[in-house]
């Protein structure tokens, strides 16, 4: 026991004595400079290399060099000289921290012994977390609390700290730092102790132990000390250990990096860019690491520069971006010394250890390279060789393979430096022509390095891991479409680069990104040279991608049905499908052929927009319809809709004036026509009762329906009280001593209707009309072999069957409660049972003057007519009662009627429902009387009468290939002609050169 020691070491001393050669005492092993150290008691001799021994900040009671001589040999021996007995953890701690006051020299022993202090404190820590857990151990902790022990060393290190930063802070630093490395890295593996990975779990452990809690605020404060004057001391043992005993130590990495981001992100920088200087020059072989593992060689700490700044990034990136910018623009400037010519290199390494930096600082420092910052990059490395160059470019081009964040401004960056969509004239915007061509060798090298990182992509075999991401194409895929608004630019060699482009990505992104790709230009393209861009990528991408057609045309109508396409935009794509469709027609193999396929599939989805409000939709819709193919089998439900809304669109741009859209409209039903006999039946019933509908009527110079008054239309004088009617009633009229009472009760109806007129179209229009409309159901009716020009030819383009079912849909349409199987003529005096609906006939065909164009189509098809008995007798009953009823002198007075009749007889008589001698007599009908013209008329319903129009009276005849009837099988025709023969005797002087025509 030493005799002159303070109040808390003779407690120490007691210990000792009480607890004798304590067997958990700690082992101490010191180097050989501690030991001179010791054997120095006035402190003249340090440590080699220290600072001199600084003074203690508030030393004890003075010891005696006899009393500090069995202090020194009690730490050096770990035995009491007095009693002999061995000194415990506790003792011998307190030991050490007793020449570390009053024995500046021997801080360097102090310091290492109380390594092991703190290693048996974290030991007895972790097994007491164990136990704690309920977990069995061979081991029991039995050692001291050494808490105190703990505690005192940090009140002495940080008064040292404190009162002389100077000369203790840079060395306390170290030693904390490397010992936190230590602890982690030795119990990593120990049960209880998270994974590295995690790296919240592995921090919140070390925090909860008070040793290395102790250890990271003595760090702390020693930085804090000198974060104003050098704090690169301590930020080097920071590097240092870090490259040691990572990835254990990044938990302390995180907590120092938190409180104090700003330094140490600068400092780890700083440091790290001088090791990078020692370990080479600024040329660019410090770059041509083949690997990360080479490089961790090559520059120790470059490696821990990349780990403790993407343990920042994910809360400091801001910071991280903004001192790496600072670094890159601060290496610009005209006073270049090693370091600043080391910047960029550096920072090329950087990027290439670390993708998180990498995707950092990729979008501001783009953004941040203006021309005048090009131009001194250029002047920068001017004078590097060119073997140097390429190598810095090789670089390059891998960072922007790996870069994922602003990778599209990164192309367009580089494609507008290398060639610019407009020349640039402003002064001092302008860059040199060096930079320009650099730009161009990295998008060239660009190009090639991602078509072989896409195209061996696909060499790996299935067993293999999956083939290896290439961040600049991931990034890409969600500009797909601005990189097609470019590539249709046309702009030089800028459009093929990116059409280049656009071909990797749609394989590198297989099968999205091509249909995507390929839809696009289809979309936007609006010139031929424009569209052969997308003709050019199907055949580069039809090689690997079967199906991409079928996908292109189904994200069409996705996008359609989503609404994501202008009214613009769709017509555009509807035109350019069409176009390619008719473009490219050299075999099955050829684009428009699949294409047309694929279109195909979709023929409901795309009738849809036949009825499209905007018409140059409906327009386009219809053109694409027209010259797609029409699939081998068919839902009825979506042919059906596809002929309703063809009709309606063929109507509505008729009425538009549309001559291409009427091309388009006719040239889609006849299209549609020939799917089945079922279609072409149905095409037909729509044509006839959309011609018949009141709406499309004037469009074939009949009457149009009157506008419906509307429904929200004020009555007038609605508000009118009838109360004061009556009031005022009763008083202007007197009803006294009458028994009678007479109340107004108000008006009926609005009055008299406003007078309607109806919009009247030109002749030349209705004549136009009505022959597109003719023209069309010829096509429909006989394959397209329709022919004007003579009535044979016109009668063999015409289907019987279809010329049956235009007779069926006319009979319905106007009178609808008449059956089929009224085809006889009942006898003259029959009429007078049918007057109402034989008026409706009349004013049917009145209304309606193409129904007698539709009568002539349906009597070309024999014997078709024999199905409109009804309404030909109904007509022809109207026709007789005018005549008969008119005073007139000469049937020109009613021109109407006169027409009706002529055309209705020679209607008759085209339909073989009368011989040639009776179908003649409406020849001379404008030269007759009124009561004449009846009497013929009356002479027909005669005939018709006895000769009823049936179809069975009809002869196929092979060799002409039509049906025929032979008269000579009926009843005698002369004696119907004895009103005929009548007639022309009375007018002979009129009608005596076409006497001729009417002998049988």
């Amino acid at each position: 026991m030493l005799p002159r020691r303070t109040t808390k070491l003779p407690r120490a001393g007691a210990e000792r004595k009480k607890k004798g050669g304590d067997a958990d005492s700690f082992p101490v092993s010191l180097p050989r400079a501690s030991m001179s150290a010791l054997c120095d008691p006035a402190g003249v001799v340090g440590p080699p290399g220290s600072a001199p021994s600084p003074k203690p900040a508030a030393a004890p009671p003075a010891l005696s060099s006899q009393e500090l001589a069995q202090e020194i040999k009690a730490f050096l021996s770990g035995i009491d000289p007095v009693h002999g007995n061995k000194l415990t953890i506790k003792e011998h701690a307190r030991c050490a921290i007793l020449l570390l006051r009053s024995l500046p020299p021997a801080r360097s022993a102090v310091l290492e012994h109380l390594r092991g202090v703190f290693d048996e404190y974290v030991c007895t820590y972790l097994l007491e977390l164990e136990n704690s857990e309920g977990r069995p151990s061979c081991v029991r902790s039995q050692g001291p609390n050494l808490d105190d022990v703990v505690q005192e060393v940090q009140a002495v290190l940080s008064e040292f700290v404190r009162m002389n930063p100077k000369a203790w802070a840079a060395l306390v630093s170290a030693w904390s730092i490397d010992l936190m490395g230590q602890l982690s890295s030795k119990y990593a593996g120990r049960h209880g102790v998270p994974h590295a990975s995690s790296l919240n779990e592995l921090l919140q452990l070390w925090m909860s132990c008070k040793a290395t809690r102790t250890l990271m605020e003595i760090y702390t404060q020693c930085l804090s000390s000198m974060i104003r004057t050098c704090p690169d001391a301590c930020v080097d043992a920071l590097l240092d250990t870090s490259v040691q005993h990572s990835p254990h130590f990044d938990w302390v990495v995180a907590h120092i990096g938190s409180s104090f981001p700003n330094t140490i992100i600068n400092r780890v920088l700083s440091c790290g860019l001088k090791d990078f200087c020692m370990h080479g020059t600024a040329s660019a072989d410090l770059l041509l690491f083949p690997s990360t593992t080479a490089a961790d060689k090559r520059v120790p700490k470059i490696a821990s520069v990349v780990g403790i700044l993407g343990h920042l990034a994910s809360r400091h990136s801001e910071s991280i971006k903004q001192e790496l910018l600072s670094m890159f623009h601060g290496s610009l400037g005209l006073a270049r010394d090693q370091q600043q010519k080391a910047t960029v290199p550096f920072l090329l390494q950087l990027a290439v250890m670390s993708p998180t930096l990498l995707g950092t600082i990729s979008v501001e420092l783009v953004d941040s390279l203006k021309p005048g910052v090009l131009n001194q990059l250029h002047q920068h490395f001017a004078s590097l060789p060119r073997e140097d160059l390429e190598n810095m470019v090789s670089i390059v081009v891998h960072l922007i393979c790996q870069t994922s964040g602003g990778a599209y401004r990164t192309l367009q960056f580089l494609i507008n430096t290398a060639m610019p969509a407009s020349v640039i004239t402003t002064p001092g915007l302008a860059v040199h022509d060096s930079v320009r061509e650099a730009c161009d060798r990295v998008i060239q090298l660009l190009l090639l390095n991602l078509q072989k990182l896409v195209y061996n992509r696909g060499t790996a075999s299935l067993a293999e891991a999956p083939p290896r991401a290439v961040p600049f194409l991931d990034e890409l895929k969600g500009h797909v479409q601005e990189l097609c608004v470019e590539t249709l630019r046309l702009e030089r060699k800028r459009f093929l680069w990116q059409h280049q482009l656009l071909i990797l990505l749609s394989v590198y992104c297989t099968p999205s990104c091509g249909s995507e790709a390929l839809f696009h230009l289809l979309t936007l393209a609006k010139s031929q040279e424009e569209l052969s861009l997308a003709t050019q990528l199907h055949a580069v991408l039809s090689s690997c991608m079967s199906d991409l057609l079928p996908a292109t045309v189904k994200k069409c109508v996705c996008q359609i049905h989503a609404g994501n396409l202008s009214e613009q935009h769709t017509a555009q794509l509807f035109q350019n499908l069409a176009l390619i469709m008719q473009w490219e027609d050299e075999g099955p193999a050829s684009m428009g052929h699949q294409l047309g396929q694929a279109v195909s599939l979709y023929l409901y989805d795309f009738g849809q927009l036949l009825l499209h409000g905007n018409p140059e939709v409906a327009r386009a819709a219809s053109l694409m319809l027209s010259v797609c193919p029409m699939p081998k089998a068919i839902q009825p439900a979506h042919l059906l809709f596809l002929i309703r809304s063809a009709a309606h669109h063929f109507f509505l741009v008729l009425c538009h004036k549309c001559p291409t859209g009427i091309s388009y409209g006719s040239r889609l039903l006849c299209s549609l026509s020939g799917a089945s006999p079922t279609a072409s039946k149905a095409i037909l019933q729509y044509l006839v009762e959309g011609a018949l509908h009141p709406g499309n009527a004037e469009l074939f110079g009949g009457v149009a329906k009157p506008p419906a008054v509307g429904t929200n239309a004020s009555l007038e004088g609605a508000r009118v009280s009838l109360l004061d009617i009556n009031r005022r009633f009763m008083a202007a009229v007197n009803f006294s001593g009458s028994v009678w009472s007479v109340f107004h009760a108000g008006v009926i109806g609005r009055g008299l209707k406003p007078p309607h007129t109806p919009y009247q179209r030109e002749p030349e229009e209705i004549a136009h009309n009505i022959q597109t409309f003719l023209s069309l159901m010829l096509r429909c009716c006989g394959g397209g072999r329709c022919s004007s020009e003579s009535s044979q030819r016109l009668v063999a383009a015409v289907s019987p069957e279809a010329a049956k079912t235009v007779a069926v849909v006319l009979v319905e349409s106007i009178c609808p409660d008449v059956t089929n199987s009224e085809l006889a003529w009942p006898p003259e005096e029959h009429t007078r049972n049918t007057v109402e609906r034989d008026i409706q006939i009349g004013r049917y065909f009145r209304d309606n003057p193409l129904l007698f164009q539709l009568l002539n189509l349906v009597a070309a098809g024999r014997p078709a007519l024999c199905y409109c008995s009804v309404l030909l007798r109904g007509l022809m009953a109207t026709l007789m009662a005018h005549w008969e009823a008119s005073r007139e002198n000469d049937t020109v007075r009613s021109p109407w009627h006169l027409q009706a009749s002529c055309a209705l007889v020679a209607c008759m008589g085209e339909g073989h429902l009368l011989p040639p001698v009776l179908s003649n007599m409406h020849e001379i009908f404008d030269q007759l009387a009124p009561f004449e013209v009846h009497l013929l008329l009356l002479s027909v319903w005669d005939y018709m009468r006895d000769n009823s129009p049936l179809p069975q009276k009809f002869t196929f005849d092979a060799a002409t290939g039509l049906f025929f009837r032979d008269f000579s099988r009926d009843n005698d025709v002369g004696k119907y002609l004895c009103v005929l023969h009548s007639v022309l005797h009375k007018n002979i002087d009129r009608l005596g050169l076409l006497s001729g025509r009417f002998q049988t």
